[in-house]
């Protein structure tokens, strides 16, 4: 069940930086509410990470948690930011997958 919790407070971080991104091209109030939603993300996503932290390794918990965000952002950017989606790029994201997986089985 912590792995689940985990994998949500990382996607909980990818929330809030797509925020941040969002808060970064808007004005006024619609930057306001994106702000808003950065800190409401941030606090969800470190609350399930320290409740994932109560069981797993803190290492391990840590590394997935930002190997997750980090994928997840690298999508939000490619999809809605017009980042380039390179060859290399996904290649090199492809590999922080697959390390993503290779610490859960190796996890205790």
């Amino acid at each position: 069940m912590n792995w689940i919790i985990l994998i949500i407070a990382g996607l909980f971080e990818v929330g809030f930086a797509t925020c941040l991104g969002k808060a970064k091209e808007t004005t006024g109030s619609t930057s306001t509410f994106w702000m808003a939603g950065f800190f409401v993300s941030l606090s969800i996503s470190m609350l399930l990470l320290y409740k994932a932290t109560q069981t797993l390794p803190i290492g391990t918990a840590y590394a997935v948690w930002t190997g997750v965000g980090a994928v997840g952002t690298v999508i939000v950017g490619i999809l809605f930011f017009k980042e380039p989606a390179e060859f290399w790029r996904l290649f090199f994201l492809t590999t922080l997958i697959a390390s993503i997986i290779g610490l859960k089985f190796v996890s205790h």
